[in-house]
C-alpha cells in the first residue's frame, strides 16, 4: 500500500476505518495516549486499548477491556494507533504482523516516525501514517 502523506487521504482513513487499537494507551485522562483516544470514541470509533499493566489489572475503557498485545484482538482492526516514542515502533511489528486479521492502517501520532518500519509496513499492504495527531486531523477534516 502507501506511505500516506495526502490530506484527502487522511480524510478517507477517517471516513472508512473506524475500529482503532491503541498502542501505549494511557488510563490519565491528561495524556495525548488517553484524551486522543477518548475524543475519537467520542465520535463513535470503537477503541481498544492496548496496555500489557492496564490488561493485567484487568481494566476496560470505552467499553471494551485493555489487552497486552495486538495479536490477543479477535475482531478486526482498522487502524493501529501508535503513542510510543519513535525509537520504540519497530519494537511493535512483531505483534502487529501477528494480528489475526491485519490493520489497514498503522498511524504513528503526533511526533512519531520510523521510516524503516513504515516502509516494512508498507510493503506489506498496510497503509501507514507518520507524525500526524488523529484527533487534530479529524476535527480538521470531518
Amino acid at each position: 500500500m502507501t506511505l500516506v502523506t495526502q490530506t484527502a487521504q487522511v480524510r478517507q482513513i477517517l471516513t472508512e476505518h473506524k475500529v482503532i487499537a491503541v498502542v501505549g494507551f494511557h488510563h490519565d485522562a491528561m495524556k495525548p495516549a488517553y484524551y486522543v483516544p477518548e475524543y475519537m470514541h467520542r465520535q463513535g470509533y470503537t477503541i481498544i486499548p492496548v496496555n500489557p499493566a492496564l490488561a493485567a489489572r484487568g481494566e476496560s475503557f470505552f467499553g471494551h477491556r485493555a489487552v497486552a498485545t495486538l495479536a490477543e484482538i479477535t475482531t478486526p482492526v482498522d487502524i493501529v494507533d501508535v503513542f510510543r516514542r519513535s525509537d520504540r515502533v519497530r519494537d511493535h511489528l512483531p505483534d502487529i504482523l501477528a494480528m489475526p486479521t491485519p490493520p489497514k492502517v498503522v498511524w504513528l501520532q503526533l511526533g512519531i516516525r520510523d521510516d524503516a518500519t513504515a516502509r516494512d509496513l508498507a510493503a506489506r499492504g498496510i497503509d501507514v501514517v507518520q507524525d500526524r495527531c488523529l484527533l487534530a486531523d479529524h476535527r480538521a477534516l470531518l
